[in-house]
């Protein structure tokens, strides 16, 4: 598979002035239910209607899904609002039942992403497709796993394709539900340019309060589109309640986002330092949860040499470091006056730690 212009059509056919939006519940509940939120999303930004039928859940016995009664919802919200519709599928049971019921939009889950069976299976089902498909990174931060995916349903001549970045799992607890791992979509957009790119941010976040900064950070870094879970009672949803918004908030949220577009030179110059800017920021933001972390290891590296009564400097070790930091610098085209410096200052932090455990 090869970058092309051609991969952006689909999305460039809409002649949309902002980002496409697909907006809609985590989960179809009710027939008004869908409907109700349909009607309250047809005058925004959102394009797509989006709702779960299937839903694949962690451990059984939570709500997994009306299943296919609820697509024939689907099909009377887009008979009554022109808005285009969208659900996940799992399986070539999915797959055949979302297409019999005109389901302009179809995409791939992150658990469904990891499996390269699953993958081929649902590829085989929608070969030559005209649908829109999308593909969710999978679950671990993985970059070939989630292209690989894409590949195979190229492979299977569908030409309306596009990828949704909804974060990826860690055993830490961090802020997200999902980690962002920003770096790994800014890699495919590398590779990738024209292939649009989608932020899911309810699966990142987790919870709503931070829907907004993940979007604008999305749109500094160029992608293409937003895919927002939105309920009419977001505090009384059957599934992922604490991630979803309102209409009115989803409103509100792209009227206050910030779309930049390039009109002329010096716009497009901006747009890039933009987002070169960004790229940046989320690499220093990782930069120092790196170092917080090996910091931490640092200290009890401190507590088990206070335990043993053993010297803090070890000059052996610290020497085997710096020449293997100089060595993997030059690799990354980093000069060894910078490794120096870099390493010398982390080590004197590491350093500092230990005596801070030692003298207690």
């Amino acid at each position: 598979m090869e970058n092309k212009k051609e991969l952006g059509n689909w999305l460039n056919n809409f002649g949309l002035e902002h980002p496409i939006v697909i907006a809609g519940p985590c989960s179809a509940e009710t027939e008004e239910q869908v409907l109700k939120i349909a009607h309250q999303l047809k005058d925004t930004d959102a394009t797509v209607l989006r709702a779960g039928i299937w839903k694949p859940r962690t451990r059984p016995g939570n709500f997994e899904g009306v299943g296919a009664l609820g697509l024939k919802w689907l099909q009377k919200a887009k008979e009554e609002t022109g808005m285009l519709t969208a659900t996940e599928v799992a399986n070539a049971t999915h797959v055949r039942l979302a297409l019999e019921h005109d389901i302009d939009v179809l995409w791939i889950g992150a658990r469904s992403t990891v499996s390269p069976f699953i993958v081929q299976e649902i590829a085989d089902a929608l070969n030559g497709t005209d649908k829109i498909v999308l593909v969710k990174n999978p679950v671990n931060p993985d970059l070939a796993l989630w292209l690989g995916a894409v590949e195979r349903l190229h492979s299977a001549n569908i030409e309306k394709l596009g990828v949704i970045h909804r974060g990826f799992s860690t055993y830490e607890k961090t802020r997200y539900r999902n980690n962002p791992e920003w770096q790994i979509p800014i890699e495919l957009q590398n590779r990738f340019p024209d292939l649009p790119l989608i932020l899911d941010p309810s699966h990142i976040a987790g919870r709503r309060d931070i829907i907004f900064d993940l979007c604008q950070t999305a749109l500094d870094l160029s992608y293409d589109g937003l895919m927002v879970e939105t309920h009419f009672d977001p505090d009384n949803a059957w599934s992922d309640a604490k991630q979803q918004i309102t209409p009115d908030r989803l409103v509100e949220v792209m009227d206050d986002l910030k779309i930049r577009k390039a009109t002329d030179t010096e716009a497009e110059y901006r747009n890039s330092l933009n987002t070169l800017r960004t790229q940046i920021d989320v690499v220093d933001h990782q930069l120092i949860e790196m170092l917080g972390k090996r910091m931490k290891i640092a200290d009890k590296i401190g507590v088990l040499k206070k335990d043993k009564n053993v010297a803090i400097l070890q000059t052996r070790r610290w020497n085997e470091i710096l020449g293997k930091m100089i060595l993997e610098g030059e690799q990354n085209q980093l000069s060894e006056e910078f490794v120096l410096r870099i390493f010398k200052a982390i080590h004197q932090e590491s350093i500092n730690h230990q005596k801070k455990i030692i003298n207690k």
